[in-house]
């Protein structure tokens, strides 16, 4: 299949060709779901973690005798009941990986690009020639391009620093290098904005 190219004024200077397998596939949201379980799950640190009653210090001598006080009964300070003591049941540190095999990845990646490109979500621009890094620069092709007031998704084939610094004071906009794009990054946007080598190196990275 075919995808229209714009320039910076958003006019349609030439076409690129795309693997049917990657951009025109009946799209598979279980996997979709899937994968992007995974991608958050996988984010997650699991290094919030508490000491139980063995694990605090101090607490080695009863803090009074068993009888004769009028008191209940302690055999440490580190008890839970008390104030410095052990947590009962607090949270330890997890392992929350759920990994996914490679080909269920990139077919998520796949049935997303599909359902997008049908949605008429995904446009393609020419190389972005900013001399030096202004805001007003990208803020201007998005306007060119009717997607100034839409929370756009930026995939270029590299991230250089006149591109990224013309893009990262605008609030909508997020970069990512397309071949490094997750599932989440292609649902997390209205509109997937694609450099014209950047499409080609993701059409390339998930044909079959």
């Amino acid at each position: 299949m075919d995808i229209s190219i714009h320039n910076s004024s958003g006019e349609i200077i030439s076409k690129v060709r795309l693997s049917d397998s990657v951009f025109k596939i009946k799209p598979n949201d279980d996997v979709i779901f899937r994968a992007v379980m995974s991608e958050n799950t996988n984010s997650r640190q699991g290094t919030s973690s508490t000491k139980t009653r063995s694990e605090v210090s101090g607490g080695g001598k009863k803090p009074w005798k068993q009888k004769g006080r009028g008191a209940a009964r302690a055999g440490t300070i580190r008890s839970p009941l008390w104030k410095g003591g052990g947590i009962t049941h607090g949270p330890k540190p997890k392992n929350y990986k759920y990994d996914l095999p490679k080909k269920m990845k990139q077919l998520a990646r796949r049935s997303v690009l599909s359902q997008r490109i049908k949605d008429k979500q995904i446009i393609v621009v020419d190389e972005l020639k900013f001399d030096t890094p202004k805001t007003k620069n990208f803020l201007k092709l998005m306007i060119s391009l009717g997607i100034n007031d839409k929370k756009v998704a930026f995939f270029p084939e590299k991230n250089t620093d006149v591109v990224f610094k013309s893009a990262r004071n605008l609030p909508n906009v997020t970069i990512v290098v397309s071949k490094n794009a997750s599932t989440y990054d292609l649902l997390d946007a209205e509109v997937l904005l694609f450099d014209k080598e950047g499409i080609k190196a993701l059409n390339k990275q998930l044909e079959v």
